[in-house]
């Protein structure tokens, strides 16, 4: 397979990758900001130096890459040289190519992903919607979709709270997940997921159609600007619940928080310890009271603009088709996919990417109403 053989590729040292990524500018920033790290007065405006700080650490980001790539290419002229020569390096080619196309596209993901948030660990929890055993069913079918996820990705996850259904899945389900751009990725998955199929706890094999929901917060730092005075809070300890092993514990040590102000109720119930699981809970309703007034301050900017958000948190974002077709698609994106088992498998990085560069362009659209099917 000498696909290079006869085709003239990039010499070493070419700048074309470079100038792709503007590689003198990145450059040229960087040194700008490395002249202001070593000011007397860096750290006097610690909220800007932080911001000052992210910003060098995308812009290394995006000159690794560009050398990265550029290795890569310089290589590949060496193959494609080689191959012209008669040499027996088509595998070596293939490899090589899959590993370039693979780098490429993990780069253009991470160059969507610049908000403020997007680059850390993510806080996710599932509901199901209303119907009893189905929805609960499909909720931990959520679960066990993003937790396959995480497993393809590389992340590290853990369940801090688990609220077991009546007959089978879940009432709710919190976990946290841990791996660069988590939250920017998952950010994507927010919303109203929507299953049709043939329900197994149906005698008379009768189509139902179920959703549950998934809520996503960025893990923010211990330091972060969040307060939470005392007399808003009010603290609940009660014995874990679950389907056995973590899930499960013998002693008053799960912790439920209650958010007076905003009614906000968060709970974790992990870890053996009454003291961990409060530490864990109190992170997550800090991410959720962030959230809120991150959103309160959006619908204000929002309203005094005019404008209306892409996406409104709660809507139908994708629709899971088990019968009588098979399908998954995004209704926001327009992205389908006919092997749905393998997206329930935890294959989401189409619907992700979709949804990002979309969101980039200002071309996402509005999640569809529940048609019928």
């Amino acid at each position: 397979m000498n696909c290079f053989a006869g085709t003239r590729i990039w010499p070493a040292g070419h700048p074309t990758c470079g100038a792709i990524f503007d590689l003198a500018r990145v450059n040229e920033e960087l040194s700008r900001i490395e002249a202001r790290v070593g000011a007397p007065d860096f750290w006097k405006d610690q909220a800007a130096a932080q911001k000052l700080l992210q910003r060098r650490r995308r812009l290394e980001e995006d000159r690794d890459l560009s050398e990265a790539l550029g290795r890569q290419i310089d290589d590949l002229a060496v193959l494609a040289e080689w191959a012209g020569a008669g040499e027996p390096v088509a595998d070596d080619m293939a490899r090589a190519l899959d590993d370039l196309a693979a780098q490429v596209e993990a780069g253009e993901t991470k160059k969507m992903l610049g908000g403020e948030h997007d680059r850390k660990n993510a806080i996710v929890t599932i509901h199901p919607g209303a119907g009893g055993t189905e929805s609960q069913d499909w909720a931990e079918m959520l679960l066990r979709m993003y937790v396959r996820w995480t497993e393809r990705k590389g992340f590290k996850r853990e369940v801090i709270d688990f609220q077991p259904g009546d007959e089978v899945g879940v009432k709710s389900a919190t976990l946290t997940i841990t791996g660069d751009y988590a939250y920017g990725m998952l950010l994507a998955e927010a919303g109203v997921h929507r299953l049709v199929r043939i329900s197994p706890f149906d005698q008379a094999a009768r189509r139902h159609t179920s959703f549950a929901s998934l809520f996503v917060w960025p893990e923010l730092p211990e330091d972060v600007d969040v307060e939470i005075e005392d007399k808003d809070l009010r603290v609940d300890t009660f014995r874990s619940s679950g389907a056995g092993g973590q899930h499960v514990n013998v002693t008053d040590s799960a912790v439920r928080l209650t958010h007076l102000p905003t009614g906000i109720v968060v709970s974790c119930q992990n870890e053996r310890s009454q003291h961990k699981n409060r530490a864990q809970a109190m992170k997550v309703l800090k991410a959720r009271l962030y959230d809120l007034r991150t959103k309160e301050q959006q619908a204000k900017l929002d309203q005094l603009g005019g404008e209306k958000k892409d996406i409104a948190f709660g809507s139908q974002i994708r629709s899971y088709v088990l019968h009588p077709y098979q399908m998954a698609k995004d209704h926001r994106t327009k992205e389908e996919v006919g092997d749905v088992n393998r997206v329930l498998d935890g294959d989401l990085d189409l619907f992700i990417k979709s949804y990002l560069m979309k969101k980039a362009s200002g071309t996402l659209g509005q999640p569809a109403a529940v048609e019928e099917d």
